[in-house]
């Protein structure tokens, strides 16, 4: 079977989107798991008292939604690539939970700005502490992706005493030589000068699955358009002389296989309008 027009167009939307999808899914799922079994985060989760601390809260939901995001990619590349409604459905049916997930995790954390602000500072906290003390390589890159994104340096911002000074980003002037902004202090802060942002954000990336669920539908009911019975054709005689023939084995066959079904007539031409060529 094949697509065409719309429907091969949104096949080509789920692949792209199924493929940034992979991509940052297989990213949560490898950090969560890093920091999971780690050497030198392992020992945190064998402690109860730290089972609801932010760090441990924060490494299941990276597993979490890195294998569910996975899970959704595969079901959204072998629907699409194959063109399996079946798939398509399960697809869009998940697609549909994370949307709705996305709404209203970016409508609590906007109401609830403070808090999750204090918890993914926490977080960094919990973070920064284990460079401290391993100086892996692994936690460093991370650093020095939220110090670049937030124009922060450490807890302290101060370059004389900071441990991570080397994934800090360059200073914008003199006196952030001296000191930058501490990232406990951005981050805590940053769901409050820029929660209509975050907001959007979440909408926003609610909105994408929303379009990937509608490309879904369209090509589920453009493959179910393409696998459609046809309709059976039946031949009859309108005209006088050919009324005493005997039907034909085959004709006789397409009028009773399918009695319910509506025929489609088509009148043969007439001796008359049978164009004959002259010598």
């Amino acid at each position: 079977m094949g697509l065409d027009g719309c429907g091969l167009v949104c096949k080509y939307i789920i692949i792209a989107f199924n493929i940034i999808f992979a991509v940052v899914g297989f990213a949560f799922l490898g950090l969560g798991l890093w920091l999971r079994f780690s050497d030198d985060t392992r020992g945190i989760f064998q402690v109860e008292a730290l089972n609801n601390s932010a760090f441990v809260i924060g490494v299941i939901v990276l597993i979490t939604l890195g294998s569910v995001m996975l899970i959704v990619v595969g079901f959204g590349d072998y629907g699409a690539c194959n063109e399996n409604r079946c798939s398509l459905q399960v697809f869009s049916a998940l697609l549909a939970i994370l949307a709705g997930a996305e709404i209203v995790i970016g409508v609590l954390a906007y109401t609830r700005r403070d808090e999750v602000g204090n918890k993914i500072a926490e977080f960094y906290v919990s973070m920064y502490t284990l460079f401290a003390s391993s100086k892996d390589p692994a936690i460093a890159l991370t650093l020095t992706f939220v110090h670049n994104m937030l124009h922060c340096c450490g807890v302290s911002g101060i370059s004389l005493i900071e441990v991570a000074k080397q994934t800090c980003p360059k200073p914008d002037g003199f006196l952030e030589h001296i000191a930058m902004p501490n990232c406990p202090g951005v981050i805590a802060n940053v769901f409050d000068e820029k929660a209509p942002l975050v907001l959007g954000i979440f909408l926003g990336t609610g909105a994408l699955l929303i379009v990937a669920l509608v490309c879904s539908s369209v090509v589920s009911k453009k493959i179910k358009l393409s696998t459609s019975t046809p309709q059976y054709i039946i031949l009859t005689h309108s005209t006088p002389i050919l009324t005493n023939t005997q039907p034909h084995p085959q004709q006789e066959f397409l009028a009773t296989s399918c009695p319910d079904a509506d025929p489609v007539v088509f009148t043969p031409l007439t001796v008359a309008n049978i164009p004959v060529v002259q010598a």
